[in-house]
């Protein structure tokens, strides 16, 4: 594969991986398309094959390809009750399931919320479980700018077997569960730093602002913006510098983050303010629509979207004058997919699933969709809360 040429990866294999006495279900993190390349490398070394559970739009253009190698499609963020059922006849037929739990690509090259039902799919499949864990994939094509790689070489990988042929026959979903938050911790910016890994591409901020959108000095949302090495507000002039080694450098004084991954943590703690609150609201935006029944997108029309404590919802109209909606209650979403610049045309969208069909939604307006990415969580986080539930670290 020429991505495992270019970027070399070194991967690290616990001694359980090699010892394995059957397939197994393998649990991946998400940062880039050559996430694939280094699951396939995985793979081979034990002889064995992977079906892959990819989001519906990954099917575009390309259906009866990923139909022929086995690829598995699955609307994110939905209750898909034929989903397991197909990982279970992957595992009868000798294959290993292969799942991204995250369900979207990293926004800034940390882990993110699980799902609670991950556990129980574990139990009901019935196979050992290994997790893969990428470094260096988000630095090297982050999602706030994909227009092209950065050249980090080599790469590296860590693969461990957490839940082994015995255990799965054991062990709890709270403990399965435990055992897959503490392995899906990661930060590719630490790793960067940690291993002094040089980035000289002289657009290497470029597109930041999308992920870091509200300044830590004047408090404004969604006056950043972003060029070549920058990141700067255009509300109170304030700019930093991305360095080589992946920090922030502030002009002129000491910076509140030097490390991406705390400035976005910051803003969720500020969401979560305005939740608690009960303040939230995106207030009624104007959006384009577009819809993927199948596999193919259709455009359905104008339309305006609005999120706040109640959840999100899509109202509009077809060019044909036919009126259509999409309502997504709080307790319906633990997380939502975001895009930015989708396709390097459409411009950033919230990605909205039902059952039978998913809806792109590309905002007009100043109104960030990271924000809308946080609220969504803390959201059902607090929804959670008030009913009872014991929230527990890194689940949904």
């Amino acid at each position: 594969m020429p991505g495992l040429n270019k970027h070399k990866p070194v991967i690290h294999y616990d001694d359980k991986y090699e010892h394995l006495e059957r397939n197994f279900l393998m649990l991946c993190n998400h940062n880039a398309f050559f996430d694939f390349s280094v699951a396939e490398k995985v793979l081979e070394k034990t002889h064995n094959h992977g079906n892959y559970v990819v989001a519906i739009d990954g099917f575009l253009n390309r259906e009866w390809l990923l139909r022929t190698i086995g690829c598995i499609c699955k609307r994110k963020f939905t209750n898909d009750i034929v989903l397991p059922r197909q990982l279970k006849r992957v595992a009868k037929m000798g294959n290993c399931p292969v799942v991204y739990p995250e369900a979207r690509y990293s926004l800034c090259g940390t882990n993110s919320v699980l799902p609670q039902s991950l556990g129980k799919l574990v139990k009901f499949i019935g196979l050992p479980v290994v997790v893969l864990i990428c470094h260096g994939h988000h630095i090297n094509h982050p999602f706030w700018n994909t227009s092209h790689e950065r050249g980090v070489c080599p790469t590296e990988a860590d693969v461990k077997v957490i839940v082994d042929n015995e255990e799965i026959k054991t062990l709890d979903v709270d403990e399965i569960n435990k055992r897959i938050v503490d392995a899906f911790y990661y930060d590719d910016f630490k790793w960067q730093l940690d291993n002094k890994v040089s980035i000289k591409d002289e657009t290497r901020a470029e597109g930041l602002h999308r992920v870091l959108y509200k300044c830590p000095e004047c408090g404004e949302e969604h006056e950043m913006t972003s060029y070549k090495d920058i990141l700067k507000c255009n509300k109170c002039g304030s700019t930093w510098h991305l360095n080589e080694f992946g920090q922030l450098i502030q002009d002129n004084k000491l910076s509140k983050f030097t490390h991406i991954p705390d400035w976005f943590e910051w803003e969720r703690e500020c969401v979560k303010k305005e939740v608690i609150a009960g303040s939230y609201s995106s207030g009624e935006l104007e959006c384009s629509i577009d819809s993927i029944p199948k596999n193919k997108f259709v455009h359905l029309g104008k339309g305006k979207l609005i999120h706040d404590m109640e959840g999100m919802r899509v109202f509009g109209i077809t060019d044909d004058g036919e009126e259509f909606s999409m309502i997504r209650t709080v307790p319906q979403m633990y997380s939502v997919h975001i895009e930015y610049q989708y396709l390097f045309k459409h411009g950033d969208a919230i990605d909205l699933n039902s059952e039978d069909d998913t809806w792109y939604c590309y905002l007009e307006g100043k109104f960030n969709v990271t924000k809308m990415y946080l609220a969504t969580e803390e959201l059902y986080l607090e929804d959670q809360r008030k009913k009872g539930v014991k929230v527990k670290k890194g689940l949904a």
